[in-house]
């Protein structure tokens, strides 16, 4: 189910997505530590758009439960760190920054954290 809703959040069906998630009633006791964090990372995702404070909550409880790709782990962190920055964090901000650069290996964040970097200063 859970690779259903990210299939539906990649296609940016955000109802879609939270339809196969709400259909997990008990995450802990249904699913593995790292299908959790995979949970939580996407709720996270899914409330970024709306809800930061939410989102800020999920994002940190899938990095602490884990992601197993390293490319997932650099977005939550870097989603954080816009939190971060939203809510006039800024050295939290440049930490979580500098850690989602590290995990972004491919260099698929580049743009992104770059822009970040940017903003960062006008702080």
């Amino acid at each position: 189910m859970i690779l259903l809703a990210f299939l539906r959040l990649r296609k940016q069906d955000f109802p879609g997505a939270k339809k196969w998630l709400d259909k997990i009633k008990n995450p802990e006791a249904a699913l593995t530590t790292k299908q959790q964090g995979y949970f939580w990372y996407l709720h996270g995702l899914m409330l970024s758009q709306t809800n930061i404070t939410k989102a800020e909550k999920y994002f940190k409880k899938a990095i602490k439960l884990g992601l197993a790709m390293d490319q997932d782990l650099a977005m939550a962190k870097l989603n954080l760190a816009g939190i971060a920055m939203t809510k006039r964090r800024k050295r939290e901000a440049q930490i979580l920054l500098t850690e989602a650069k590290k995990l972004d290996k491919h260099g698929m964040l580049k743009e992104q954290i770059q822009m970040m970097k940017q903003q960062m200063k006008k702080i």
